[in-house]
């Protein structure tokens, strides 16, 4: 397309989730509470762990990384989406979806890395108990943690800048509630070979790759634990794994099927509604798949809200 059909345009629209008014207080004030659930119930885990000395453990080292980035995963789209709605706007700033874009993919990018070191921890943990204090050390896990933050800046940044080499037409409407990565490129007016090309690349080698890692740690788990021959062994050995797997399976159930059917042009609005699982709905359920499930957390849950533990 000639130049002079693009012009560099200073905001975007941002279409929500529905553009029925009489809609609008209600998507706000379910927002408004999934947000602070979310926030409350991961500062709460945050909280719990750095409290009790029995829970400095890798484990609970990692989880508390998981409820930081899911903190700050939703505080990147929900409190936009919310101003928007409260003022009736649609407006948000080139510079502003730009940012969204890259914090939406550093934090997601984080925490698929997160879910497949917890899952390693956990392989270690039942597979290899007697060595776990040994491989599973602190350097290691801080090591861990600081190589999954890199890759995910360097992707983010990679990302973003790549869509600051495109050019778009003026009046770009993205029905999405945030500055969704693909929507944004599918709106530009140049040339998209390039970036598609890295996105999908990224998508493989970041989104896809850990999986088969979190798989084989998973099949090996499941195999010893059918080992372990009492009943109660074989119980709680499969409950340290069940909320992990099924963080797991929400996350990536969703956020891999928006990205990977995000070609069919017809199913943006459906990819809108299901990108509200994996940035929404699977942060605000985290804390309570592992805090239902876990007697510690439940523990030093009850001695921060002054409750006596029997």
């Amino acid at each position: 397309m000639e130049s002079d059909n693009d012009t560099q345009i200073s905001e975007f629209l941002l279409l929500g989730l529905s553009e029925e008014p009489e809609l609008q207080p209600l998507v706000f004030g379910l927002f408004l509470s999934m947000y602070l659930i979310t926030v409350c119930g991961n500062l709460l885990i945050i909280l719990a762990i750095s409290s009790d000395s029995h829970l400095h453990t890798p484990m609970y080292f990692f989880l508390a990384n998981l409820s930081f980035v899911d903190i700050c995963f939703t505080s990147t789209t929900i409190p936009k989406m919310l101003w928007n709605i409260q003022t009736q706007s649609k407006v948000i700033t080139y510079e502003g979806c730009i940012s969204q874009i890259y914090f939406v993919l550093l934090f997601a990018g984080w925490d698929d890395f997160l879910l497949t070191v917890m899952a390693y921890d956990r392989f270690v943990a039942i597979c290899h108990p007697l060595q776990y204090t040994v491989i599973m050390n602190p350097w290691l896990c801080g090591l861990l943690v600081l190589v999954s933050w890199v890759i995910s800046v360097l992707n983010s940044l990679l990302q973003s800048l790549m869509v600051l080499r495109l050019s778009f037409c003026t009046e770009v409407e993205i029905p999405h509630f945030f500055c969704e990565f693909n929507q944004v490129v599918g709106h530009a007016c140049s040339d998209m070979f390039l970036n598609n090309m890295v996105m999908y690349f990224a998508t493989v080698l970041l989104g896809l790759a850990p999986l088969p890692g979190i798989l084989y740690s998973y099949s090996k788990i499941v195999s010893s634990i059918c080992q372990i021959s009492s009943i109660q062994g074989k119980y709680k050995a499969f409950s340290t794994c069940a909320s992990h797997l099924s963080v797991v399976s929400l996350f990536y159930c969703t956020g891999l099927g928006v990205y990977l059917s995000s070609a069919a042009p017809q199913s943006s609005h459906s990819n809108a509604v299901a990108s509200v699982m994996y940035t929404v709905v699977t942060p605000m359920l985290n804390p309570f798949i592992y805090s239902l499930r876990n007697k510690d957390i439940k523990r030093a849950l009850k001695r921060i809200v002054g409750i006596p533990v029997i």
